[in-house]
């Protein structure tokens, strides 16, 4: 398994390409193009302050205002995650063609589609900014720091489960249908649309079991809540944890790779 994780490295100019090849294609034909993936955070963000200020104003607490940037901070990397996850499960299938060629690296492809939607996160953050600018939020540049490690432990969170969800899909096909159910459980399950406190207190431990919420929390209190960054320590905790679901998710991948060619 460890042979085959340190050839990932030599595969970096063949990911480059299939990265930029997949955003190519998403917006091939259309008349914006590549703009789309600036105009779709910001319509997204301006849908929620109509509805959040106009709609049903005063529906949530005074230290989330304003109320669809609090959403926006979580629902932008959540976005990215639930994405990668839902894309890498018809991966291997999609590209059976690739897959059947002897000497391409099949983990290349779940890697991809984690990449290329990290690439659209990374566009949505010039409109938070904005946002953040136009409110006049204020932001620490220490706690800004913290940015980079949040986007990495991510990045090793979502790869470790796309690389797991893309190999055990060519074996059962029905986990793509599941999955999206799986996902709006888990969103629901983060606190995203609510702050953690709003949960009733016994209640707490669950959403403290669940990875991303302190994805969630911390991406909120970086780009969101004023004051220090204090879910550092939960952070670097997943950071270690997110290693071993990258191992893991690569180590079921590895013991499956010899079927995939049969299977898709």
């Amino acid at each position: 398994m460890f042979a085959n994780l340190a050839k990932l490295f030599r595969y970096r100019v063949l990911i480059q390409t299939l990265v930029v090849r997949d955003l190519k294609a998403r917006y091939r034909g259309s008349f914006l193009g590549f703009f789309w993936s600036f105009f779709n955070p910001l319509l997204l963000l301006l849908i929620y302050t109509f509805v959040f200020t106009k709609v049903i104003p005063g529906s949530h607490q005074k230290d989330m205002e304003p109320y669809a940037l609090f959403m926006f901070c979580g629902i932008l990397p959540w976005t990215w995650f639930s994405s990668s996850l839902l894309e890498s499960s018809n991966t291997l299938i999609a590209g059976g063609n690739l897959i059947k060629k002897v000497l391409f690296p099949a983990e290349v492809l779940p890697i991809v589609t984690v990449l290329a939607n990290m690439v659209h996160f990374f566009l949505g953050l010039p409109i938070v900014a904005a946002f953040l600018i136009y409110y006049q939020r204020p932001l620490d540049p220490l706690e800004l720091l913290w940015l980079p490690v949040i986007i990495f432990v991510q990045l090793f969170f979502t790869t470790g489960l796309a690389i797991f969800v893309s190999a055990v899909t060519v074996h059962f096909r029905d986990l793509k249908d599941l999955l999206g159910n799986l996902l709006t459980l888990w969103f629901f399950a983060t606190p995203i649309i609510y702050p953690m406190y709003v949960p009733p207190e016994e209640y707490r431990w669950m959403l403290n079991f669940n990875p991303f919420t302190h994805l969630a929390i911390s991406y909120q209190e970086v780009l969101f809540f004023p004051g220090p960054f204090g879910h550092w320590k939960w952070l670097l905790a997943l950071g270690v944890g997110s290693i071993f679901v990258f191992l893991a998710g690569y180590f079921v991948f590895d013991r499956l790779r010899d079927s995939f060619a049969e299977e898709v």
